[in-house]
């Protein structure tokens, strides 16, 4: 019934009324929480033709103003557009373009997985992919180059972590990129090796990546079109209207451009450069202003302090419990690390800075102690996941405004391999949410996608509860960490708004705001958490627009599955095209 009225609305002009095109939504359980947790419910909004927020109407209360087209909600909930605070955006469409080895559970079933996908598409010059786990494998190690020939080897191979901390590739790959036992450790990067004689073992973690990436086919403008197409539908069918985007390139940058040229960009994207090199060719002399009806911005910068605990990358103050000689990688020296915060917020850039583990996020702090008094003005340093930290910091983010952007469901899927990881003294500061709203610090929470997908509600479900999708553990991993639906809600649409200097525009359902909204089946206020994670998006409305109806859309499996043999990269004979050398 909702998506026929919702349809009818282009056909419905009330020709009597002098008023501009206004949209009256009404008989809705409205709900939007701002960044302190105040709820405010209500039962309609009326919507400008420019897709503001015109009144939000109690329930009963009638419009201020005539209006010309009428959505009735039929008394289903709304609530403000989810904001992802934390994603790759162009990783996200990629990854279902190529090879996903997410849902393996053993080192042999990704090898079936490889070979046969190696099969279904023979004229790949490379097989790209993702996902893989070792710690969900059981393995106990990492897995090896030959492991990889086994069923792969006339071909390269070049597969991310899960994490994108560390790739790993098969001998014809490390021939390419000519990755031999003579070859050194890059700084902030390891090579694995096969005992004394150094040959490499196939894994390549953190900067050490580069070796191997940089002869990868970079993608064409037409692969990230489609890969930008894609992300964004699986995006906007989690009812996620906005995302701040990590890392993007100039190439990155131009798909969103042309996308918003071309009235294909729905979602809101904050996006933070990958290098000052992009940054200033993308920004110039600052941010750019709002594009597209406050679709796109560049806001800063985002840097790589440290690795990911996964691939033993995290920076840590103390050796890691289940390698006692590694405390991990430290990407920037302090001298780097000050200097580039410098050169962005000079020009009044954001910065972000990637710090997982306790020692990381110390030296991010310590760098924002020294310059937040040469850097003045409203800056909102970030701290991208903030993992594990030190309980003596948590105040020390309060101070100087620092934003603790983190990813609930890292939680869950980290769980086991931290405490083996850190021990049981360092888990006191490991994903604290309570920790940091007790310490006034401003939560924005996200996904990490493609690390984990990006599924809003079940981010609120396991911050809600510390519990994986199968209730485990009964009562929550520390639960002394949970936190309540309502900050949960705020961390997914006001305060990741907020962190991304965009409060005034989306993220409340509120006058004078952007209407991005979605319409889902049961109230997050009142459902139970494993309700909670069921959740069902309906309806996805961005700047007073339908974008998804779940009643009419096509299933995405399909979708993809067309895109995927749309995409490719590279000549059959695994040379790269003379337009995408590097």
């Amino acid at each position: 019934m909702i998506a026929r009225v919702a349809a009818a609305l282009a056909a419905c002009v009330l020709t009597a009324s002098p008023a501009a095109a206004d949209t009256l939504v009404d008989n809705i359980n409205g709900i939007s929480v701002a960044r302190d947790g105040t709820i405010t419910q209500f039962g309609g909004m009326l919507i400008r033709d420019d897709g503001v927020i015109r009144q939000i109407l109690k329930r009963g209360e009638q419009p201020m103003t005539p209006y010309q087209y009428r959505l009735d909600g039929e008394g289903r909930t709304v609530v403000p557009g989810m904001i992802d605070a934390h994603l790759h955006l162009m990783d996200v469409g990629f990854k279902a373009l190529t090879l996903d080895l997410s849902e393996t559970a053993s080192l042999a079933e990704a090898q079936a997985k490889i070979a046969e996908y190696a099969a279904k598409f023979p004229n790949r010059a490379w097989i790209i992919g993702t996902g893989w786990n070792q710690e969900k494998w059981g393995l106990g190690r990492f897995p090896t180059a030959a492991e990889l020939d086994a069923v792969v080897a006339d071909r390269p191979v070049w597969l991310s972590r899960v994490d994108g901390h560390a790739g790993w590739a098969n001998s014809k790959a490390l021939q390419m990129a000519g990755v031999t036992a003579k070859t050194a450790d890059p700084a902030g990067g390891r090579i694995l090796r096969i005992g004394a004689t150094r040959t490499p073992a196939g894994v390549l973690v953190d900067n050490a990546q580069e070796l191997v990436a940089a002869k990868v086919p970079r993608p064409r403008p037409e692969d990230r079109d489609l890969a930008f197409t894609t992300a964004q539908d699986i995006l906007v069918r989690q009812g996620v209207t906005a995302v701040a985007d990590m890392g993007i390139s100039i190439d990155d940058w131009q798909a969103y451009r042309r996308a918003g040229d071309n009235g294909q960009l729905r979602i809101r994207i904050m996006a933070y450069a990958g290098s000052v090199d992009d940054m200033v060719l993308i920004g110039g002399p600052g941010p750019t202003p709002w594009l597209y009806d406050d679709r796109l911005r560049l806001n800063g910068l985002k840097l790589f302090l440290d690795g990911a605990l996964g691939s033993r990358g995290a920076w840590l103050k103390a050796p890691y419990a289940d390698d006692p000689g590694n405390s991990g990688l430290q990407l920037l020296n302090p001298t780097q690390l000050r200097n580039l915060m410098s050169r962005a917020a000079l020009d009044k850039f954001q910065v972000a800075i990637h710090a997982i583990g306790d020692a990381a996020n110390a030296e991010a702090l310590s760098a924002i102690d020294e310059l937040d008094d040469t850097y003045k003005g409203d800056r909102r340093w970030r701290i991208e996941h903030a993992q594990i930290v030190d309980p003596a910091d948590f105040a020390r983010f309060a101070e100087y405004g620092v934003i603790a952007s983190m990813q609930p469901v890292h939680q869950t899927s980290d769980r086991l391999m931290a405490e083996a990881r850190l021990g049981p003294d360092r888990l006191r500061g490991a994903y604290a949410w309570r920790s940091m709203l007790d310490a006034k610090v401003t939560l924005a929470f996200g996904s990490d996608a493609p690390v984990e997908l990006p599924r809003p509600f079940e981010g609120i479900a396991v911050a809600v509860t510390r519990e994986d999708k199968d209730g485990q553990p009964f009562g929550g991993w520390q639960p002394q960490q949970a936190i309540t639906r309502e900050q949960a809600l705020a961390a997914y649409t006001s305060g990741a708004a907020y962190a991304g200097f965009a409060e005034t525009r989306f993220g409340q359902l509120a006058e004078g705001q952007r209407a991005d909204f979605v319409m889902i089946d049961r109230d997050p206020l009142l459902a139970t958490p494993q309700d909670l994670r069921g959740t069902k998006v309906l309806q996805v409305w961005i700047n007073g627009a339908q974008v998804y109806d779940a009643a009419t859309a096509a299933p995405l499996e399909i979708k993809q599955d067309e895109a995927m043999k749309a995409f490719d990269l590279g000549d059959a004979d695994g040379s790269v095209p003379a337009e995408q050398g590097r």
